[in-house]
């Protein structure tokens, strides 16, 4: 990764590449929706295939010489029905959001209704939020988790359907350290005739990797991520059965999008078959007991997570009863002083602004790529106490600097 001839061309933008190589490769990256791809991955990214317009689907293109992005794009959805166990799979959104675009758009008409989790609770904006085309479209309704405990609330869920009666139910969510119970969601779809979209956006890999439940073949629709724990190509999926195939097909071409990224999908293909080796399934087991370790160390050091720990690849910390003074925003700045880059997220019952809230939401796939175990994680818990204890002192931050340079240099990224 010299980007040569992008210097030779245009020595800016390789200076921009070099310096975030550079980044990732001498920071601790726990931002949870991130990992780091394979080179395979990044190669496959970087292929011809990015000169390949490829509207339509294989076998059925509007265009010729698409006869290599058939055969990868088909390589995509085999390998990922095989991943997951759909019956029909869409590999061509460009994100997770376009892939909940692409259900929106097939199966409701503006003002129907969606149900799903508030942001501040642990959703995504594009569950209904009003400053996303969701909350703009349709009618929508957000239920809560329970601000005691941090879970979700399943029985009040159930009871705001019956009374709201949705078009259709959202589960998955962004910022939420527990495992999510599918089948209740759905059997309050059932009870109240609406569909279910599970959004698998953070846990494609923890799924795949049979480390957490899996919604293929009990929700409607499964959509997600494929960059961030299945560390393929950087996109979105969706998965349904034959009965919604062609509606879904449509609504993504061309209800949604044009021309596919084809490199993308070829980075998709080479991810997903890297998923499917059985090392997968070690790393995936992983990526959740390191976050078990991780949330267990900062609670010994008296911080407070979100519904008391996690079953996922990420932890959810509310900064207010520990440290009442500091702000997730806070909290956020001083750690990336020092080369660890989570982020500020809000939590239940949230009293701040969401652009500077009251929790941190740390995540541990890409320090497992890297190699890092429960040990390093140990120790990271310690260095973010020790650094949000005391975010203006100099000679702590100094000594968490070094040892990060330290980790970072005993787990090298892309070398």
């Amino acid at each position: 990764m010299n980007y040569e001839t992008v210097r030779e061309t245009d020595p800016a933008v390789a200076d921009a590449l070099d310096g975030e190589l550079q980044r990732q490769r001498d920071t601790l990256a726990m931002i949870a929706s991130e990992n780091h791809v394979s080179p395979a991955v990044l190669e496959a990214q970087g292929s011809a295939l990015t000169n390949k317009y490829a509207e339509g689907y294989p076998g059925k293109r509007y265009y010729a010489g698409c006869e290599y992005a058939d055969e990868v794009e088909q390589l995509a959805i085999d390998r990922a029905k095989e991943l997951w166990g759909a019956e029909h799979v869409n590999v061509q959104p460009h994100s997770g959001t376009q892939a909940n675009m692409g259900v929106y758009l097939a199966m409701l008409d503006a003002g129907d209704k969606i149900l799903s989790l508030d942001l501040n609770h642990g959703g995504h904006l594009s569950h209904g939020h009003p400053a996303n085309f969701t909350g703009q479209l349709y009618e929508v309704e957000q239920y809560v988790v329970d601000e005691e405990t941090g879970y979700i609330d399943y029985e009040g869920l159930h009871a705001q359907a019956e009374e709201f009666e949705p078009d259709i139910i959202v589960s998955g969510y962004s910022a939420y350290p527990r495992e999510v119970d599918f089948e209740r969601v759905q059997e309050t779809a059932d009870a109240v005739g609406a569909l279910h979209l599970a959004d698998i956006a953070h846990i494609t890999g923890l799924v795949a990797g049979g480390v957490h439940e899996s919604p293929v073949g009990v929700a409607d629709f499964v959509t997600g991520s494929t960059h961030k724990t299945i560390r393929a190509g950087r996109g979105g999926i969706i998965m349904t059965s034959e009965e919604y195939a062609d509606d879904i097909d449509k609504a993504v071409f061309p209800g949604g999008q044009g021309g596919p990224l084809m490199h993308n999908i070829a980075g998709k293909a080479v991810g997903f078959k890297e998923a499917l080796e059985p090392e997968f399934d070690d790393y995936a087991a992983q990526v959740v007991e390191n976050a078990k370790v991780l949330g267990e160390t900062l609670e010994g050091h008296g911080f407070e997570l979100v519904s008391g720990g996690t079953d996922t690849h990420l932890v959810l910390v509310d900064l207010r009863p520990s440290h009442p003074d500091t702000t997730g925003g806070d909290a956020e700045e001083a750690l990336e002083e020092v080369g660890l880059v989570l982020n500020a997220n809000t939590v239940p019952g949230e009293t701040r602004s969401p652009f500077n809230p009251s929790g941190i939401r740390a995540g541990t796939p890409a320090l497992t790529t890297r190699g890092m175990g429960t040990e390093e994680m140990e120790q990271v818990g310690d260095l973010i106490a020790r650094v949000v204890d005391a975010p203006d002192d100099a000679d702590v931050k100094a000594e968490a600097a070094a040892e990060i340079d330290e980790l970072t240099d005993a787990f090298p990224l892309y070398e």
